[in-house]
């Protein structure tokens, strides 16, 4: 890596973020620092300083100042550390690349061979903030403003003119390389000079024309347009063009409302990108950080964001991104084809979200301002396994600034994780918080994508969407961070049905286009329980399966009904594949099994498969090397003694370096080309041997109510809680539905209940549900139904549900 300073949203998620504002990543030393300077350009004035306010009362002077402020750092003292030796290393790396800079015809600094579309413009913009940043040692350096004028103007005569054909990515034209030109040339203003500045903006009008902000679509939405928008914003900047501004801040509204499909944000807070793909983590972060830097930087200008709308964005902390951040980290399930880019990467992508929800904040009402100051601290504090402060010490400065206040801050209390079900049928996606653990779950539909893959990344993602679920219970904030997607069995991903069958590399159409033909995904929530359910179908697989989760207070129900296929290989579901080394102990007689420090499986009447074993792989190839040895307890309760797991490199491995990781699997197989298999099993975070044995012995716990394809239900005594996936009209225990839909009930012990429903498929003109159980009122209506018969039963009918976009709808009943 050199000099990379974020403004490639691969490179730098590699790295292990998005680019936040004020992004500061420091490259490692290549050449022999010395204190020589660089002879100031021709033409360049005497003095120049940093910031320089230009004439009073300059809108565009203030613009720039704004910009250097919020994206380059401040509200730090650069005297104090770490501040103090983060600027130093910064300016140091600065006179590195100033005196290795050898402009030719083929490059501008030796080793990095035109196009170079991330790594020149990127030095260049370090260059370009050691001069405009505090205690570099070169704040103000005339020379090494000239110099980052000579290079900007070289990369743009080289690679970047105006008239050039613009080849490969796309990005890198329109977004990439002009953000980071026009950056340098703003922070160094005005070293570039009016004409080198003209043929700056003539090429920027040449690859990104304002005409990419006619029409919302194609790669002119969600944070693609907002990418887009800040380009021209800069280029307005730099011409000092009030009309240009105008219209580059005018562009941003068509990111704000909501959308029905599609990219950008739905009412029930998914967010998607490339149309098919859940993507708070990346796009998603990349979309927060972008916003919360224009909106503070436009504050108290002639461009101020005053959309209304804008207020979607605002809400989106904590609809949309709040949900999916646990303790510091942001779940894989919504980062897409970035989730292999690196170990510890959850960690970074929830540090993006943190650093920009705090920046949104200084632009937001107060009340918003302090819940989400609240929700950031709690992450910071519970982040142990990547601590927040210290690594933002590395990454970007200006949010170091914020975050170290927020934690010195004894007024600010630390917002502990919410309890309770957050369902996103619009992305096919759930997230849980129990006692003590979270859980989140993924799913695929025909709006929804298996995976995504693309620029060769996330080739053997496959599974990811056929029902994986990822869960954390205490200590276990690096699960999925350190080399899991490295070194996992891609066939064997948690809570998955799946044909042995091994699909290709990029198996199916890239860019998150492997939707299945079933509408299926979703389910209901009263805000604390769910029941989910997905007609799932294989990738590229004639694989079928009717599975449902009932998400509870401390454990997970399974349930998979009508699984076929005719592959001609076994299908499997996975019950679990866990990164440790730990003791498992099953006892296939009483119907359990318990994996110390991680929670316990009740698994009545199954056959029960286990495996640990060593996987090996180079980050970014295969996985290679398995030394595999049975997991079985065998018939009685046994245990499999720890192993710790050979040539581990603690904390993830650089690039190239073989990295061994443990696992322990636990398995159904439901054997070659199954005709309507099934399972039960549940899952329990964080549980001790005690207390899942216990569960087992208490066969009571939960009923089955149903479990074929046609409905899978359950009922908890203890919870008062029912919950059926009616995959067609039917009944299941005290429940009857006319046509498929999810239902829940629960009674609340104070003589109420409540029952929710949903239309997972989105296409029912009305919808009947029963309950076989007293009803005396319906003290309040609501406004999709229709009516409601009350008595030895309650019957409601409700309206047209389709068109409400899977979401839940909850009644309150009191009960005879």
């Amino acid at each position: 890596m050199t000099g990379m300073i974020g403004y490639s949203r691969r490179s730098l998620l590699r790295l292990g973020g998005t680019v936040a504002a004020g992004a500061l990543v420091l490259p490692p030393a290549e050449h022999p620092w010395t204190e020589r300077r660089t002879e100031r350009p021709a033409g360049t004035r005497d003095d120049a300083r940093p910031g320089d306010p230009g004439p009073e009362g300059d809108p565009f002077a203030a613009l720039r100042r704004a910009w250097r402020d919020v994206t380059a750092g401040s509200g730090f003292d650069a005297e104090a550390e770490p501040y103090r030796s983060r600027l130093a290393e910064l300016g140091a790396a600065a006179a590195r690349h100033r005196d290795s800079m050898r402009p030719g015809a083929s490059s501008l600094w030796p080793g990095l061979p035109f196009p170079s579309f991330t790594a020149t413009p990127a030095r260049l913009r370090a260059m370009a903030r050691a001069y405009a940043l505090p205690g570099t040692g070169l704040t103000g350096d005339a020379g090494l403003a000239g110099a980052v004028a000579d290079g900007v103007d070289h990369y743009r005569r080289r690679v970047y003119a105006a008239g050039a054909e613009a080849t490969g990515n796309w990005w890198h034209w329109r977004i990439g390389v002009p953000r980071a030109l026009l950056d340098a040339a703003l922070l160094t203003d005005p070293h570039l000079g009016r004409q080198r500045a003209a043929a700056l903006l003539a090429a920027v009008d040449h690859f990104a024309p304002e005409s990419v902000l006619d029409d919302y679509d194609g790669t002119s939405t969600g944070a693609n347009r907002v990418d887009l928008c800040t380009v021209r914003l800069l280029r307005a900047v730099l011409a000092a063009d009030p009309g240009g501004t105008a219209r580059a801040v005018a562009a941003l509204s068509p990111v704000f409302p909501h959308v029905t499909e599609g990219d950008g944000f739905h009412r029930d807070g998914s967010f998607i990108q490339h149309t098919w793909v859940p993507y708070q983590g990346t796009y998603g972060a990349s979309l927060l950080s972008g916003l919360a830097a224009l909106f503070a930087v436009l504050r108290g200008s002639p461009w101020e964001v005053t959309d209304p709308a804008r207020q979607v964005v605002l809400d989106a902390v904590e609809r949309s991104f709040a949900p999916f951040v646990h303790d510091g980290l942001c779940m894989d399930l919504v980062s897409g084809r970035a989730v292999g880019r690196g170990p510890y990467g959850d960690h970074a992508r929830g540090r993006a979200i943190a650093a920009a929800i705090l920046l949104l904040g200084e632009t937001a009402s107060p009340a918003e301002r302090a819940r989400w100051r609240s929700l950031v601290k709690g992450w910071a504090l519970r982040d142990t396994v990547r601590p927040m402060r210290r690594a933002a010490e590395r990454e970007d400065l200006g949010f170091h600034a914020r975050l170290a206040s927020l934690l010195d801050d004894d007024g600010v209390p630390a917002a502990a994780e919410p309890a309770g079900h957050r369902l996103f049928p619009a992305s096919a996606r759930a997230v849980h918080r129990g006692r003590g653990w979270c859980a989140g779950l993924s799913m695929a539909s025909d709006r929804i994508g298996h995976y995504e893959h693309g620029n060769g990344e996330n080739l053997r993602g496959w599974h990811t969407g056929s029902g994986m679920l990822y869960w954390w219970a205490e200590g276990h904030g690096d699960q999925y961070s350190d080399s899991f997607w490295d070194t996992v069995d891609p066939c064997r991903l948690p809570g998955t049905t799946v044909s042995t069958r091994r699909p290709a590399d990029g198996a199916g159409a890239a860019w998150g286009d492997t939707r299945p033909p079933v509408r299926w995904a979703g389910g209901a929530t009263d805000g604390r329980y769910a029941a989910a359910g997905q007609h799932l179908t294989g990738l590229e697989s004639t694989m079928e399966a009717f599975k449902s989760w009932f998400f509870l207070d401390d454990a997970v129900v399974c349930l998979g009904a009508g699984i076929g296929c005719s592959d001609g290989v076994p299908v499997e579901t996975v019950v679990d594949n866990r990164r440790t080394a730990a003791r498992l102990t099953v006892d296939r007689t009483a119907g359990w099994a318990h994996l110390e420090g991680h929670g316990g499986y009740v698994l009545p009447c199954a056959r029960l498969r286990t495996l640990r074993e060593e996987r090996t792989a180079v980050p970014g190839r295969p996985p290679a090397g398995r030394a595999a040895t049975p997991a079985d307890g065998g018939p009685s309760a046994a245990a499999v003694p720890e192993r710790p797991a050979a040539g581990r490199a603690a904390g993830g491995a650089a690039a190239g370096v073989a990295v061994t990781r443990s696992y322990v699997t636990l398995w159904l197989d439901h054997g070659v080309d199954p005709v309507s298999a099934g399972y039960l099993y549940l899952l329990m975070p964080g549980a001790s041997r005690a207390v899942t044995r216990a569960r087992a012995a208490d066969p009571g716990w939960v009923r089955v109510l149903a479990n074929d394809r046609r409905r899978q239900g359950v009922h908890v005594p203890s919870l008062g809680l029912t919950a059926v996936t009616f995959w067609n009209g039917g009944t299941a225990g005290p429940l009857t539905a006319s046509a498929p839909c999810s239902v829940l009930v629960r009674e609340r012990g104070d003589g109420t209940a409540t029952l929710t429903v949903s239309d997972p498929r989105r296409d029912l003109e009305e919808l009947t549900v029963t309950w076989e159980r007293p009803v005396a009122a319906v003290p309040v209506g609501h406004p999709l139904l229709t009516a409601a018969a009350t008595g030895r039963r309650l019957v409601l009918t409700w309206g047209r549900l389709a068109g409400r976009e899977g979401a839940s709808h909850t009644v309150t009943v009191r009960l005879g």
